[in-house]
């Protein structure tokens, strides 16, 4: 029977299954140019002695001075370091231009913020078909907690740790006959907004204030001067929305103050108001990260940002400076 014929694309594909780290590997050339390029070939071979590995494509214009490097470094990338990946991945510019380098065990650059770095000398090269691979010993690593960059099925990811067991909010997490379980969607979302924001309703009470106050307060904190229903279009999707006397208790608690042609923006009371808000949720926040670890974090806020995108009903952009006034 004939050899069906080896699909090259379809086995790229097939290895961006296998999830990996992004790593920047930097070395000297022998006339003294910084060299790097970001790999995700990166891996280790051995804890005593401690050995890494990484490849290079024989066609890469790095090849030979990685061949006459005695040491080498690799960079493991954090995930705010993926514009740094995508300028190590190009060619024809200054690859290190406006990095500021630390200084090393040798000549190799070394770039600073990382999730962890590992100074290796270079001992073994071995040929891998259309690759080389490059076995260096480590002779020095340093590691921060930085949640790492990783890259899969082609593109950048992020990671999350998944506990060893599921984790369960009722002791009975049966689903009732209506399939309305922990598991949904928009129970998951709205019970984590109340209980994230249930100590800022303390705040709130002690001021007087509802939660439409806040939210205004908050959108105007932004967009410095508004109208009430330009500020209206902003509370749309909370459910809430300013009336009349809303806007008169605002004012008699010199929180807003009229301009002309209907127009409302914060007073200074209202501004120092708002942003003790705003630092309030920031304290909430620095205590969810140090409980949930900062790459957990992150990796909810990129699958939030894209849950509101995919389902924003046309709502006006807070942050857009044509709107801000």
């Amino acid at each position: 029977m004939a050899q069906a014929e080896f699909d090259n694309q379809a086995f790229r594909q097939a290895l961006g299954s296998f999830t990996t780290g992004v790593t920047i590997i930097t070395a000297t050339a022998p006339d003294g140019t910084p060299v790097g390029l970001t790999a995700n070939s990166f891996n280790s071979v051995s804890l005593d002695p401690p050995l890494v590995l990484w490849s290079l494509a024989k066609t890469s214009l790095s090849v030979e001075a990685f061949n006459k490097a005695e040491h080498w470094n690799v960079h493991v990338l954090s995930q705010h370091q993926q514009d740094l990946s995508n300028t190590f991945a190009s060619r024809g510019e200054d690859k290190f231009s406006g990095i500021e380098l630390e200084d090393g065990i040798s000549d190799a650059p070394l770039i600073p913020a990382c999730s962890a770095r590992f100074q290796c000398r270079n001992t073994v090269t071995h040929d891998g078909g259309d690759h080389l691979i490059f076995i260096g010993e480590v002779v020095d690593f340093d590691q921060q907690a930085l949640p790492p960059l990783v890259f899969q099925q082609g593109q950048y990811a992020m990671t999350a740790r998944k506990p060893w067991e599921e984790v369960a909010l009722s002791a009975q997490p049966a689903a009732p006959e209506c399939s309305y379980n922990e598991d949904l969607l928009g129970y998951l979302l709205g019970r984590s907004h109340f209980q994230m924001l249930y100590r800022m309703r303390k705040v709130l009470d002690e001021q007087a204030l509802e939660d439409s106050h806040f939210f205004a307060l908050s959108v105007m904190n932004i967009q410095h001067q508004l109208t009430i229903e330009e500020l209206n279009t902003h509370l749309d999707y909370t459910g809430h929305s300013i009336g009349e006397a809303d806007v008169k208790f605002l004012v008699a608690q010199e929180l807003i103050k009229e301009l002309d042609n209907d127009v409302y923006q914060l007073t200074p009371t209202g501004r120092e108001t708002s942003l003790h808000h705003i630092a309030q949720a920031k304290a909430i926040e620095e205590e969810l990260i140090a409980e949930l670890g900062s790459g957990d974090v992150m990796a909810l806020k990129l699958m939030l940002k894209r849950l509101i995108h995919k389902t924003d009903p046309g709502l006006p952009d807070l942050w857009s400076e044509q709107g801000a006034k």
